[in-house]
């Protein structure tokens, strides 16, 4: 079986007991005997961070498994590989796709066998949940701030931060762009012929510019409807 072995450690880490490269690289072999099968070669990137894939040791082993040069990788833990789920995600189902095993010391996984395929795939289910119930509590956070009249993100045009710092209030000169814009709409204007008679009334956008097809535009994708106070999540600055 033709093994690699793979080791990482950034640079603040790099002699920090039991993560140094040497002890990665021991672990690593010391699986590699276990198992009866000899080290072609150990990949290694000093320095590095794991927040992305981009790194010169990373790169050559993916293209290993890419050419399917190699049967199984060895890492002494799995964050060596990446800290982040969807890149470990995408790098096991590359490693699936190509059939090269996925050993790792620290969590006893070895994905060429059902077992070690079983885990992985509750490890990715969990993540997933985990993902989807953060996005869930910060959309959940976020509205309740919106019916509040708190400022969530940038503000829509229409309106302006309060004093306070933290509410919205209407802007009565962009309002009165605004109820135009709504007047002109229901009368069955194009944008384009909206965005004339602003300009002829002397109305400006926020940034203080001439109106044009596409402010009107983004205005009416984005437009909330006035009650009380009003949120968008982007700030629309023509």
């Amino acid at each position: 079986m033709r093994t690699t072995g793979y080791v990482r450690v950034s640079t603040d880490r790099q002699a920090d007991l039991g993560i140094s490269l040497e002890a990665q690289e021991a672990k690593i072999r010391a699986m590699a005997t276990v198992r009866g099968v000899e080290l072609e070669e150990v990949i290694v990137d000093g320095g590095e961070s794991a927040k992305d894939l981009n790194r010169p040791g990373m790169q050559r082993l993916l293209e290993l498994v890419e050419n399917q040069r190699i049967d199984a990788v060895i890492v002494a833990k799995l964050d060596r590989l990446t800290r982040s789920v969807k890149d470990l995600s995408q790098m096991l189902e590359l490693f699936e796709k190509r059939k090269v095993a996925l050993i790792s010391v620290a969590e006893s996984l070895d994905t060429s066998s059902a077992a070690g395929r079983l885990v992985i795939t509750i490890m990715g289910a969990v993540s997933q949940w985990e993902r989807e119930a953060i996005g869930e509590r910060t959309r959940d956070a976020l509205r309740h701030k919106r019916d509040q009249g708190q400022r969530v993100g940038n503000i829509a045009f229409g309106f302006r931060l309060a004093a306070d710092g933290e509410h919205l209030e209407q802007n009565p000169a962009e309002q009165a762009a605004l109820e135009e814009i709504r007047k002109l709409r229901s009368q069955g204007h194009s944008m384009r012929r909206i965005a004339a008679v602003l300009n002829h009334r002397s109305y400006r956008t926020r940034r203080g510019t001439p109106w044009r097809l596409e402010s009107v535009a983004r205005v009416l994708k984005r437009e909330c409807p006035v009650s009380g106070a009003c949120v968008q999540t982007r700030v629309l600055a023509f």
